[in-house]
């Protein structure tokens, strides 16, 4: 199976939720150009407020990412999995799995809320982006437009 997966997790607290705050988080990119000899790992990138959203680069196993990946029939079925219901903002239903055909790729967005479990700390947030291609691509791959964009994000109140 030729895929490539990056991760990208962009971290924040309500400090970010609006004004300047907000525009620095909106303006964090969603695809990274990928790092050489990268296969067979995914490659993540960290954005958190803390660190005014700058992009931290790292690796993982493509069964540590939160999707599950399918090739059956010439076509690779994504679907990323979601965090615990308590995490979830309201959605109304999950989008069905993409499929996509050599050559082609999918951005994923999911965003979440967090609060403490006894609510003595202020709600955190995250978005994950997944961006994952079917078959050779280049390392700017990211950089440009999906085939397909499922936009999964939730009001975060």
């Amino acid at each position: 199976m030729d895929v490539t997966v990056q991760w990208v997790r962009t971290s924040w607290t309500k400090q970010s939720r609006g004004g300047e705050g907000a525009a620095r988080r909106n303006a964090a990119p969603v695809g990274f150009e990928l790092p050489h000899e990268l296969a067979p790992l995914a490659h993540t990138v960290r954005m958190h407020e803390r660190d005014d959203f700058a992009p931290h680069d790292g690796r993982a196993e493509p069964r540590n990412v939160d999707v599950q990946l399918r090739e059956a029939d010439g076509r690779l079925r994504i679907l990323p999995r979601v965090q615990p219901l308590f995490a979830l903002p309201p959605r109304s239903r999950r989008p069905p799995a993409v499929r996509l055909l050599p050559g082609q790729w999918v951005r994923w967005q999911l965003n979440y809320r967090f609060s403490s479990a006894a609510g003595m700390q202020d709600w955190s947030y995250w978005l994950d982006t997944f961006n994952i291609a079917y078959g050779p691509v280049a390392d700017d791959v990211f950089l440009g437009t999906p085939t397909f964009h499922v936009d999964e994000q939730g009001p975060l109140r």
